[in-house]
């Protein structure tokens, strides 16, 4: 049997008014937005570093310093596409990811399909194999009070 190892990522983005809100590459309406250096996709960086991890290449901040011009304002859909490079380079493949985004509004079970669509193209494999869901903070906290917003991913990877 082939080698498999598990990843773990969080992300966690502060919302501000009338900003984009980018999440799995879908641009959803809503008054807020995440705000951060890339498009500040919370789901896509945390399905990020959970396959860094898995693969021991550090964390997307290694990868894509918030320092780095070349990032600012980049789809996270790219640095997905870089990351399983990066994977490939050493032999590993997707197996497949777990996700789950917390979040008062907008509601995003109407927009999953397409999230599952493009991270699928960007990461080269089935939407049977990308998990996404969601739920509230049940009005608690940061992500309650609408501030924020948090995501996590877990993954498989494999030994090609």
């Amino acid at each position: 049997m082939g080698r498999i190892k598990v990843g773990f990522g969080f992300d966690v983005h502060q919302l501000k008014h009338q900003h984009p809100f980018i999440l799995g590459g879908v641009d959803l309406e809503h008054t807020s937005g995440a705000f951060g250096h890339s498009d500040a996709d919370v789901l896509l960086h945390a399905i990020c570093d959970a396959l860094l991890g898995a693969a021991n290449l550090r964390d997307i901040g290694f990868h894509f310093s918030n320092k780095d011009e070349r990032w600012k304002g980049i789809s996270s859909l790219v640095l997905l596409q870089h990351v399983v490079k990066l994977l490939a380079e050493k032999n590993w493949q997707i197996g497949n990811i777990d996700a789950m985004v917390c979040l008062e509004a907008p509601k995003i079970n109407p927009h999953i399909p397409a999230m599952k669509t493009n991270i699928a193209l960007a990461a080269g494999i089935t939407e049977d194999d990308i998990s996404i869901k969601a739920t509230t903070n049940e009005q608690l906290g940061f992500i309650g009070r609408e501030e924020g917003v948090v995501a996590y991913a877990v993954c498989l990877i494999e030994k090609i």
